[in-house]
């Protein structure tokens, strides 16, 4: 039975973060992804998503700011372009869960630039945009997009270049800690067994598969989301340039990117709720959500003729109060759970570098105080 200092379950962008992370410290690695790599049925594939340090929570603000500068260096270390800076803008009206405060003094607490902007200057600065005067809007100059599929990729490639093992289309069935003749774990495979000393756990929406064999259920929701592209009739409107990156939050939030890589605009809601397991997902849009899209964009963007192209779906799987999970288990120490709650692409270089410390150094210097296990069934809208 092979071991290993290190073994990842689920190479989505944060299983691979850790891979190449764990790779980086010179730990002998090996992941294992049940599918095959860059698969679509999780939360990590696709073209884009938003990366931002503009948040109502100081911690999340901290570790965005140290995920930037890991961006920067896994850009350095590969020669690939992974992150593009648009500026971007948080809508945040009266009548929304938070308020607006909430997006300007965590922000102010970690020497973040902002803007505070009335609807009157949104107007002139982004004519596109139909905003009330009830809205006040929040700009941050770092906020941009993150090319996901590539990302992912880049990442799996610096992990194997690095040493690691990378193993697509082997499932985990089980991971059994081995304390009665020493420590760490045995890892049960579709294709064998393995041993490492550490175990994480970046299984998204199969985490309790593996963990409830242990005695630990975490309280998580999954659910299908979706993703609609639509075509302008004149793209350059919405050129990064001219464009920015943007989320209302509201009762019910939405978020939009300017055109990326083709003549298209890319909208979506977030967490309508759509509940469903794994082996529910039909992976079918909802012609619903499609039209309460269409219906919002149509107030808030009116631009004649916005068709939609196409829609892609997604998985989300949330925990209390969306808080991330990045912690050991208390009764098995060397299994390390990572999970994003459906808002961590941004985060994923810091991420997996804080999942690859507490396995080979047993710490980190970041503030992962709020990250533990849940244990109490919530659920909120925070972005």
């Amino acid at each position: 039975m092979e071991h290993f200092d290190v073994a990842i379950v689920g190479l989505g962008v944060l299983g691979s973060a850790a891979a190449y992370q764990s790779a980086l410290k010179g730990a002998r690695t090996i992941a294992f992804e049940q599918f095959e790599l860059g698969h679509v049925r999780g939360a990590s594939h696709d073209t884009y998503r938003i990366v931002r340090t503009s948040n109502s929570a100081s911690e999340y603000v901290a570790l965005a700011k140290s995920a930037y500068r890991d961006w920067a260096e896994l850009e350095r270390m590969t020669g690939q372009d992974l992150l593009s800076i648009t500026g971007g803008v948080v809508f945040m009206p009266k009548d929304g869960p938070l308020p607006v405060e909430s997006y300007t003094t965590s922000p102010k607490a970690n020497s973040v630039p902002y803007e505070l902007l009335s609807s009157k200057e949104v107007t002139k600065r982004w004519p596109q945009f139909d905003i009330p005067d009830t809205v006040a809007t929040v700009y941050t100059p770092d906020t941009g997009i993150a090319h996901a599929s590539r990302s992912d990729a880049t990442m799996q490639s610096l992990a194997f270049q690095k040493g690691a093992v990378l193993k697509a289309n082997m499932r985990v069935e089980r991971v059994t800690p081995k304390y009665s003749s020493g420590r760490g774990t045995i890892i049960q495979t579709s294709r064998g067994q393995f041993h490492a000393s550490k175990v994480i756990l970046t299984t998204d929406a199969w985490t309790n598969k593996l963990s409830a064999p242990l005695g630990v259920h975490i309280p998580l929701s999954v659910m299908q989301e979706q993703v609609t592209y639509f075509k302008p009739p004149d793209a350059s409107v919405f050129e990064a340039t001219r464009f920015p990156t943007w989320i209302w939050f509201g009762q019910k939030s939405f978020y939009g990117f300017p055109c990326y890589g083709e003549p298209t605009i890319k909208a979506a809601r977030d967490t309508s709720l759509n509940f469903m397991t794994p082996e529910e997902r039909a992976f079918v849009p909802s012609a619903q959500l499609q039209n309460k899209l269409v219906e919002f964009l149509a107030n808030f963007i009116p631009e004649k003729e916005l068709q939609p192209l196409r829609t892609v779906t997604c998985q989300y799987t949330i925990t209390p109060d969306r808080q991330f999970i990045i912690s050991p288990l208390t009764s098995h120490p060397d299994i390390i759970v990572g999970l994003g709650a459906a808002h961590a692409f941004k985060f994923a270089p810091a991420f997996g570098r804080v999942l690859a410390e507490l396995a080979i150094d047993g710490e980190t210097k970041e503030d992962i105080s709020k990250f533990g296990i849940p244990s109490v069934a919530t659920c909120s809208t925070k972005l």
